[in-house]
């Protein structure tokens, strides 16, 4: 019981970490390395977008 909390508690993450992450215009630009991994940092850090830091690799 205790790993079906954590799972959906992951997929919960995730999925707002895209929604915000997609908000901020993570995934406008996907066609090279870096803002392929600034996605991935956007959608899995999710919180300090919401503070105001940028996760845009340069």
């Amino acid at each position: 019981m205790r790993r079906t909390g954590s799972s959906i508690v992951t997929i919960i993450w995730i999925v707002v970490g895209l929604i915000v992450a997609s908000g901020h215009g993570y995934f406008a630009h996907l066609n090279a390395l870096t803002p392929i991994l600034s996605a991935i940092l956007a959608v899995l850090l999710w919180p300090l977008l919401l503070v105001g830091i940028s996760l845009h690799i340069s």
